[in-house]
């Protein structure tokens, strides 16, 4: 039980991160997700969850690298193998030894093959934090490949290198030559290896098809286990079963393109699965990070042998020194290169910032260190065991922190601010899409029952449609939506000096104007707040849930029915009488530079009023869910949009904001019906 009560905590942080992410995007999900994990792990819950390398390897690195290797492109890989090979080889032995140097100068206590150790566990950039860094800004597409490339290739020098620094500190035997000709054998051996069991895995799919074998959970069962089975079996044999499940990937995306065996059933079985797989292993890898990090801390800070301010200047020290290393070797190689071959990168300023800044290191580094013995080969200690861990830590922390604010700023100056018409062009073929979404979902929900209800709400979305279409040709400026939410906003206050006239009224029906009022300050809300609007239309579907499963168990639900009538009437009534003063209000304040959006809004308004008076009796309930399902399919359009970056954070957020607008007044249209 407290496992499992372990697991949901982890899950439920996950959820938690991308939720926070959803409200302060400009903080990285990593970094979020490693201070949940920080605050889970201080909770006085007796939560702790030991990270043992060789289950984080098998159970996170594989899948994810596996994932990794499906999806990169090989054509790109392969044009960039140069640069590429010079940062996942090159940069990772001469950082070994430059910063295992430097290391070892800082700190003289510990011994040269451990710093050595250090440095090499540092060396690599871990491709699951590259991947979540560079998700937030968009990346040169070379840039980015180059990035993928090195990010699957340098883990494997970097444990090798870590591997024979650790077996030289315990030993205190080290040879070049067996080291290089061990590390081609494993590096070598493993790729192959990872390719021929995946080739293996892949034929044996095909053959159970061709025995009638077409279970879609069989071959996707296959799949999952594929890069475990993969790992497990080069590690076996004492070879790179990181690069194997690499190598294993490339295999399958070549298996995919040439569609020998997937289904088309299956790949969306596969593709579905994947996704909610890799979305539960990336957060659960930088929750697990920040679970160690207060242990780590609280070794080094509680121990009277560390100055604490001089431990934390070692970590700056060390981390500065890596990407001062990386930005002279990429600035080194890049210059080399493109004079022999002008095939190469173009040495720029911007591009070497890019790729100096993505070289954050993560769970990996992490995970390596905690593979350190804890004992010589003579009994002794392993020298500084828990410092090594504790600087392995906070240079992750520092790496991320750096990356995520400074590859924000030199990523934007590489891309041309597209200007404020295309801007605008842009939101509104983007809301074009998500209406045509909203439609999609009515068409895909319609039956004999609601065939009625649905072309009323199909015809709405089709006009909204034709709006924009409109505002595309006539009213592309952010200036139109400004002056079109102020005229709103005039409309709303009107209604409100209405009301509130109304209110003084002592034969005045109190509760009803009391109740438009609500409503025309959550609609005002909506055009003024970012959050505000969210949070009142959360507030106001939790309360209508709540009242309506109250009613149903009480047994005066059919008299408290017949009064919402008569006080949905009343409302009725009262909106439009303050709809008409909203108008009266536009017109005397309409100018010159507000005429096309001050008779949009009129037209929004008598298009109520001639709702609320023409309307017919439609089934409401029917009417309602259905609104609900169109609505929460803009907002999964949304969310695609932005997820897939064809639009940014701003835009989806007015997006989202219309679709609240929208909902809005949907919702004010059923209180008053």
């Amino acid at each position: 039980m407290e496992m499992f009560t372990m697991i949901m905590l982890l899950l439920v942080a996950i959820l938690l991160s991308n939720m926070i992410n959803h409200f302060i995007p400009f903080i990285p999900v990593p970094l979020i997700q490693i201070a949940l994990g920080g605050i889970v792990a201080l909770l006085p819950l007796g939560m702790h969850i030991p990270l043992e390398p060789e289950l984080f390897f098998i159970l996170f690195i594989a899948p994810l690298l596996f994932n990794d290797g499906k999806n990169v492109p090989r054509k790109a890989l392969w044009k960039l193998r140069e640069p590429i090979l010079f940062l996942a080889l090159g940069l990772v032995f001469v950082t070994v030894f430059v910063i295992g140097y430097v290391i070892h100068w800082l700190i003289p206590t510990l011994p040269l093959p451990a710093a050595f150790a250090l440095a090499a566990i540092l060396s690599p950039t871990d491709v699951v934090a590259v991947g979540a860094m560079s998700g937030r800004v968009k990346m040169p597409k070379d840039i980015m490949h180059l990035l993928e490339g090195e990010g699957l290739m340098n883990d494997a020098s970097g444990l090798v290198a870590f591997k024979f620094a650790v077996a030289a500190t315990v030993t205190g035997y080290f040879s070049l030559t067996d080291a290089t000709l061990s590390f081609l054998g494993i590096a070598i051996g493993g790729f192959a290896g990872g390719a021929v069991i995946a080739f293996l895995i892949i034929r044996f799919r095909v053959l159970i098809r061709r025995f009638g074998m077409e279970d879609v959970t069989v071959h996707m069962l296959l799949q999952i286990l594929t890069p475990f089975v993969i790992y497990l079996v080069i590690e076996h044999f004492h070879l790179s079963g990181i690069l194997g499940v690499v190598a294993g990937g490339i295999v399958h995306a070549i298996e995919r393109d040439r569609e020998e065996s997937p289904t088309v059933r299956l790949r969306i079985v596969s593709k579905s699965t994947w996704t909610v797989i890799l979305y539960v292993l990336n957060g659960l890898v930088f929750i697990l990070l920040g679970l160690q990090v207060p242990a780590i801390a609280q070794t080094i800070f509680e121990d009277i042998n560390y100055n604490n301010g001089q431990v934390l200047m070692y970590i700056l020290i060390i981390t500065l020194a890596l990407f001062a290393m990386r930005f002279l070797w990429v600035y080194l190689s890049w210059s080399a290169g493109w004079k022999l071959n002008k095939s190469s990168f173009k040495p720029s300023w911007r591009g070497i910032g890019l790729v100096t800044v993505s070289g954050v290191r993560g769970a990996v580094t992490l995970a390596g260190t905690f593979s350190i013995p804890f004992t010589l080969a003579d009994g002794n200690p392993f020298p500084e065991r828990s410092l090594i861990i504790f600087i392995a830590a906070g240079v992750i922390l520092l790496s991320l922190l750096i990356a995520s604010i400074f590859l924000p700023l030199i990523a934007e100056k590489d891309e041309k601010q597209p200007t404020e018409n295309a801007n605008y062009v842009k939101e509104r073929k983007a809301f074009v899409k998500v209406c045509r979404a909203a439609i999609d979902e009515l068409n895909s929900s319609t039956n004999e029952e609601n065939e009625e209800e649905v072309v009323v709400l199909r015809s709405q979305y089709k006009q909204l449609i034709n709006d924009a279409y409109i505002d595309q040709t006539q009213k592309n400026s952010f200036r139109y939506q400004k002056s079109l939410n102020q005229v709103w906003l005039t409309g709303l206050q009107a209604e409100k000096e209405y009301l509130e006239q109304q209110l003084k009224n002592p034969d005045a029906d109190k509760e009803a104007i009391k109740l438009s009022l609500t409503h025309t300050k959550r609609m005002e809300l909506a055009l003024t707040a970012k959050l505000g609007h969210r949070l009142v239309m959360m507030w106001v579907t939790f309360k209508r849930l709540v009242f309506r499963f109250l009613g149903a168990f009480s047994s005066k639900a059919v008299k408290r029915a017949r009064k919402e009538r008569k006080l949905k009437r009343r409302l009725a009534t009262l909106k439009m009488e303050s709809s008409r003063a909203a108008v009266d209000k536009i017109r005397e304040s309409m100018t010159a530079e507000n005429r096309d959006a001050s008779m949009a809004v009129i037209k929004e308004y008598h298009a109520l009023i001639s709702k609320l008076v023409s309307r017919k009796g439609r089934n409401q309930s029917v009417m309602d869910a259905l609104s609900h399902d169109a609505i929460q399919a803009e907002r999964d359009k949304v969310q695609e949009m932005y997820e897939q970056k064809s639009i940014s954070f701003d835009m989806a957020q007015r997006l989202r904001q219309n679709i609240t607008m929208r909902e809005l007044l949907i919702a004010e249209d059923n209180e008053t019906h």
